[in-house]
């Protein structure tokens, strides 16, 4: 889910930050430049260390000074087929929304969730719909009182920006996952906790 990546860039620090230790003052400008920022190897979540600086040159009538720097960030990637633990953020009638915490744009499309299935307005939530899944003479309710949940990751992309937007449209995700929860040990973990594992004993 999380890997280290070795990048190289030009990194300009303000000349209000010129009286800062050199890797602290460039260390601050690396945040400000990739920290929450998705890029096309994933999003940086930290910058893990600086390996060389070099440079230093001030440009004419500009007082911040130029570095070239080679420097490490950790960046959350999942691959296809990893299973993950999430928190409920939202439901409608497309499917389920989780977040991650630091990331928020996972998707779980409604044809990736158990059937026999149903969505129906939330009762505690007027403005959600809730996803119910049907087992036998049991149902079992997707919302917010489920602590965590696990998915398998199905897809990952990186739609490209649009030139133009909707006053009321969603705000952009550079980054999203989808996943599903259609297939044992997926889904609400409360759901499988109760399930008694089978002796190698018993035939």
């Amino acid at each position: 889910m999380f890997c280290l990546s070795e990048l190289e860039d030009t990194v300009r620090v303000p000349p209000s930050d010129l009286n800062l230790p050199l890797e602290v003052a460039i260390k601050k400008a690396l945040q400000k430049l990739f920290l929450d920022k998705v890029l096309s190897i994933g999003l940086c979540v930290a910058i893990y260390g600086i390996k060389s600086i070099e440079g230093g040159f001030v440009l004419p009538g500009d007082g911040a000074a130029t570095y070239k720097v080679v420097f490490r960030i950790v960046v959350f990637r999942p691959f296809v087929g990893e299973v993950i633990a999430a928190k409920f953020k939202e439901s409608d009638s497309n499917g389920l929304r989780l977040t991650l915490g630091f990331f928020e744009d996972v998707y779980v499309p409604a044809p990736l969730i158990p059937t026999p299935n149903r969505c129906e307005p939330d009762p505690y939530n007027r403005n959600q719909m809730r996803w119910v899944w049907k087992y036998g003479d049991d149902e079992f309710i997707i919302d917010d009182s489920c602590q965590q949940i696990k998915f398998r990751v199905e897809n990952i992309s990186y739609p490209p920006v649009p030139t133009e937007r909707a006053e009321d449209a969603k705000p952009f995700a550079p980054m999203v996952v989808t996943g599903t929860i259609d297939d044992d040990g997926l889904g609400p973990v409360s759901w499988w906790e109760a399930c008694a594992p089978i002796s190698d004993d018993e035939d």
